[in-house]
């Protein structure tokens, strides 16, 4: 009984549920990244590469040996260079990609954490922290003052 109520003290505590938020939110982005860079950004890539496709590009240290029926006796031994270079182009894609979107997040935290933007509401937390700031100065400006 005791391990059930540390478990739900723990799980009500918010951390894990923001973690569960931030896995659950991460697979739907992984997913939109995942369209974006294998549907939006790989074809032209594939029109400027003349339809490459790296996947199949390998260099073979052995070939496939076969009988005379054409069933394989031993598979071919090769190096998928290719699928590393597309793995690659993804993971640059995708870092650019999530740059990006971090960039104009940040830009909009910004702007809302700019209390003279009156454009874009501004947290409670951070009015407060403003008002605590011009208090603070009228304060020192009336110390020095006498």
């Amino acid at each position: 009984m005791k391990l059930f109520k540390e478990f739900k003290e723990f799980a009500v505590k918010g951390n894990m549920m923001d973690m569960a938020i931030g896995i659950i939110i991460g697979a739907a982005f992984n997913k939109v990244i995942d369209v974006l860079v294998k549907q939006v950004v790989l074809p032209p890539l594939s029109l400027l590469t003349d339809g490459v496709n790296f996947q199949n590009k390998k260099i073979i240290l052995q070939d496939a040996t076969k009988n005379t029926d054409g069933s394989v006796i031993t598979d071919e031994v090769a190096i998928g260079y290719g699928a590393l270079a597309e793995a690659f182009l993804d993971f640059m894609i995708i870092g650019i990609t999530i740059f990006i979107v971090v960039k104009f997040m940040n830009r909009l935290k910004k702007k809302a954490q700019d209390t003279k933007d009156t454009t874009v509401a501004t947290p409670k937390d951070i009015e407060l922290l403003d008002k605590l700031t011009q208090l603070m100065e009228e304060q020192n400006a009336l110390i020095k003052s006498k």
